[in-house]
């Protein structure tokens, strides 16, 4: 209440933001005639001056000048002249905020603006995007303008094959690229073994187009880096079988609101009988009635043309927000294996995670961090919890001149498409375009089919026509136009009116169901009224749609009894649009602690992934000098051992010293001779073990030149780094999965994800260790070609790495059979051997 009359008093932050921009923009205006006058020569010059003046810390007081200049530059080379609030959106998002424009404000032209500033420091400017072809058209549109300032562009998608385009674009001062592609390289990044082949060299500065899409709607999907893991195939199907012969609210019931499905005892029973087993929760069923549960939700809770499709025999999840396919995606913890039993296609191996970030985590790299979209506000706490991003709202150019009309609810679904079809036959008859909007493949179908009968020539755009979404959506304001998108597929491209399109109506937007979030809402609506445009927009839903279904309906529902309507009548009322809106927010909010449930958990594993991958830059970095490490390794692993073996300090006496003697030769290769160390105590042993390993080590290493030896030092400690870090990933995931049950214990499962993740993170550390030194004392060295195969090996772990790690273990030789000898010379079976764990494959493979 304060805050409301405070904000009436002095005008709300947004607006006392607005006009300190003002006052700027006034003194960059004041600079324009001053460049006009110039030639392209002068103007390139005064912007070299600048150029060589730029630090991090004065940007601030070069903005001015540079906005000037580049407005100038972008007038004579693209055509286009800043507007005054797209000179404000260029201040906010150098100042690390998110910029809120409406659809077809110039948001593209707007980032020229910051990028131009903040490149004037030479870092690297990461410009992110939703697709590879807004990327690459956004800055095949722009480089003519960076190109005339002196700046080089490139473009990170998908289609760069190897590291070394890679390498070529991240060399640029401005890149363009999409979110997955930034991501994954940052990952790829830290799989290497060459500190030359990272292509990305730091995170100066990112700024991300359509940031409620990335930042908020993708930020539960983590990304993934996986290989292969070997499992039975054939219980996919058996569950999938199982799952079939089970009946809905007899053995199990569906939670639709928190997407689970709960077997009843009944259920379970029928459950055992069908797999054969006496109990489907014991430790040895446990992969079983994990199957099951996912094929249950596989059968129940996802749906063909909706949250997935079938493409060329493969399941291909449908992107929930946005309607698009994601190529390359799969659902984890086997869901997406349930899907392909359901559907009958060839079911792919599950995968073990090898390096994983969320989107969260990745974006908060950045030293500085910016975005702009049409739509922020709704999601403005969420931006500032989790990012620190302000949201500023941008007036726009010219008034919105569109009129959003009230929502129409009807009792069921079928009467709700009857009138929908009608208006747009009614809009179509004058030749008014129309964008229809719909929640899912399935319903753009039902639209599809039903339009088709009235002989309405139409498109389609939905995930299956993804490779013309832009297209499509260009061609969506021409005169009788009638275009039905799923989740506004085609973000980013502007749907621009002819003169007589106008004069129509402008377009005409047709909602069929409201979205989870009143963002996505706002998104089809914006589609109309840019700069100015007439236009309408108007929501059609009924009782039967998800949303009201689930979260809001009763209240509406009530109104329309007591109203006796009729079939194909409908209520209109601002009062509905709230109850709706109100549901909305309830959704919004179930979202938003997913989200925040998610990083929390990320947030313990990504303290580890920082320390790890800020080690293992150290050990890439060939002036590293490791010797105090190892020697410090060695005596911590020899002090293990002694841990394990019960030898501790102030009783030797009774301790078996031919055990010890045997594990020293297993573990370091090292043979004691037995009379050094009798009589000894504990200090006393240590120091006489500790003194002959490393002299052992010391003239086996006598055979390499100084910088072979730090060489083969820094790969065995990364190779020996990199299997403990996915050994642990694995087990990390495997205590994610189950530690929500320890909440049955009255306990609270973050608390208890923190504590035990922490513990297993120090026995990584311990192992690393342990396993380091051990294999650095195991290995044999041939002089001959030494610096050839120390390179070769290099290159084919980068290669390996970034392709199938399951094949890294034996680096290109044909892989090792359990029963084989063991290549590390000790004369046991692999499998007794280096085969035992992850940790302990590798660089064995090759008698270096």
């Amino acid at each position: 209440m304060v805050q409301a009359v405070l904000g009436k008093i002095f005008g709300t932050r947004n607006e006392r933001l607005i006009k300190h921009y003002k006052k700027r923009v006034a003194e960059i205006n004041s600079l324009e005639e001053q460049y006009q006058n110039m030639s392209d020569l002068e103007l390139k010059e005064a912007f070299l001056k600048l150029k060589q003046q730029a630090t991090l810390d004065n940007l601030n007081e070069l903005l001015p000048q540079s906005f000037a200049i580049t407005r100038e530059a972008s007038k004579r080379i693209l055509g286009m002249r800043h507007f005054d609030v797209q000179l404000i959106g260029g201040m906010v998002l150098h100042e690390g905020k998110i910029a809120e424009m409406k659809t077809g404000e110039g948001k593209t032209l707007v980032a020229t603006l910051p990028v131009v500033l903040n490149a004037l420091v030479a870092k690297g400017i990461h410009v992110v995007t939703v697709n590879d072809y807004l990327a690459n058209r956004d800055a095949k549109l722009m480089e003519p303008l960076y190109n005339f300032l002196g700046f080089e562009v490139g473009v990170v998608t998908g289609e760069l094959k190897d590291d070394a385009q890679r390498l070529e674009v991240y060399s640029k001062d401005i890149i363009y690229g999409t979110n997955n592609e930034f991501g994954f390289d940052y990952l790829r990044d830290n799989m290497k073994y060459d500190l030359k082949q990272k292509v990305q060299k730091n995170h100066y500065f990112a700024i991300v187009d359509e940031v409620d899409s990335i930042l908020i709607d993708e930020a539960r999907t983590p990304l993934i880096i996986s290989g292969p893991v070997n499992r039975q195939m054939e219980n996919y199907q058996r569950a999938d079988s199982v799952a079939r012969k089970l009946e809905n609210e007899k053995d199990f019931s569906i939670d639709e609101k928190n997407r689970v499905i709960l077997l009843t005892e009944e259920g379970i029973k029928r459950a055992e009988e069908l797999f054969c087993v006496d109990n489907l929760y014991s430790l040895e069923n446990a992969a079983l009635s994990h199957h099951l549960d996912q094929a249950l939700k596989a059968n129940y809770l996802f749906f063909k043309d909706k949250d997935y499709v079938v493409a060329d025999n493969e399941v291909v999840i449908v992107d929930e927000f946005t309607g698009r396919l994601s190529e390359g995606r799969r659902f984890s913890e086997g869901l997406h294996q349930a899907l392909e039993a359901k559907e009958g296609v060839k079911i792919k191996e599950e995968s073990q995670t090898l390096a994983d970030i969320t989107f969260q985590n990745y974006f908060r790299l950045y030293d500085k961090l910016a975005g702009m979209t049409g739509t922020a506000q709704t999601e403005a706490s969420e931006f500032l919890q989790i990012y620190n991003l302000e949201v500023v709202s941008i007036p726009t150019n010219l008034p919105i001149q569109r009129k959003d009309l009230n929502d129409l609810v009807y009792k069921s679904e079928a009467e709700k498409f009857d009138a929908v079809i009608a208006k747009i036959v009614e809009l179509h008859k004058k030749g008014q375009p129309v964008l229809v909007g719909t929640a899912s493949i399935e319903k753009s179908e039902i639209l599809h089919s039903l339009l088709q009968k009235k002989r309405i020539p139409h498109t389609v755009l939905n995930a299956k026509q993804h490779s013309r979404e832009a297209e499509i959506i260009k061609d969506a304001g021409k005169k009788g136009a009638v275009t039905i998108a799923t989740n506004m597929a085609g973000r980013g491209v502007d749907i621009k009116l002819e003169e007589e399109i106008k004069k129509l109506g402008g377009l005409y937007i047709i909602g069929t169901e409201r979205h989870e979030s009143r963002r996505i809402d706002n998104q089809l609506r914006g589609r109309s009224g840019r700069q100015g445009d007439p236009g309408t927009s108007q929501f059609y839903l009924s009782l039967e749609d998800s949303l009201l279904r689930i979260f809001g309906s009763d209240k509406i529902k009530n109104i329309m009894e007591r109203l006796g309507l009729k079939n194909g009548e409908h209520i209109e009322s601002g009062l509905v649009t709230r109850s709706v809106e109100g549901a909305q927010k309830k959704v919004e909010s179930l979202h938003f602690e997913s989200r925040k449930h998610l990083l929390e958990y990320d947030d313990v594993a990504n303290e580890q992934r920082k320390t790890v991958y800020k080690f293992r830059n150290e050990l890439l970095d060939s002036n590293s000098d490791i010797s105090e490490r190892i020697k410090e390794n060695r005596l911590f692993a020899l002090q293990n051992i002694f841990t394990k073996m019960q030898i501790i300090s102030g009783d030797v006496s009774n301790f078996d010293l031919d055990g010890l003697i045997e594990n020293i030769k297993e573990s370091f290769n090292a043979v004691v001779d037995k009379q050094e160390l009798q009589n000894k105590d504990y200090d006393a042993l240590i120091e006489v073990l500790n003194q002959l390993l490393e002299q052992s080590y010391e003239n086996k290493m006598a055979v390499l030149s100084k910088e072979q030896r730090s060489e083969i030092e820094r790969i065995v400690y990364l190779q020996v780094l990199d299997n403990s870090w996915r050994e642990h990933l694995y087990t990390m995931d495997s205590l994610k999965t189950g530690i929500g049950l320890r909440g049955y214990n009255q306990k609270d499962p973050l608390v208890e994800y923190k504590k035990e993740s922490y513990n297993l993170f120090l026995e990584l550390i311990d192992s690393i260790k342990c396993e380091a030194v051990k294999t650095l004392h195991i290995i044999q060295f041939q002089q001959e070609h030494l610096k050839e195969q120390t390179q070769e090996i290099i290159n084919e772990l980068n290669d390996e790495n970034l392709a199938s790690w399951d094949n890294v273990t034996t680096l290109g030789q044909k892989k090792l059979a359990r029963n084989d000898p063991c290549p590390c010379g000790s004369g046991k079976k692999y499998k007794q051997c280096h085969g035992k764990s992850g940790p302990k494959k590798g660089l064995l493979a090759k008698n270096v």
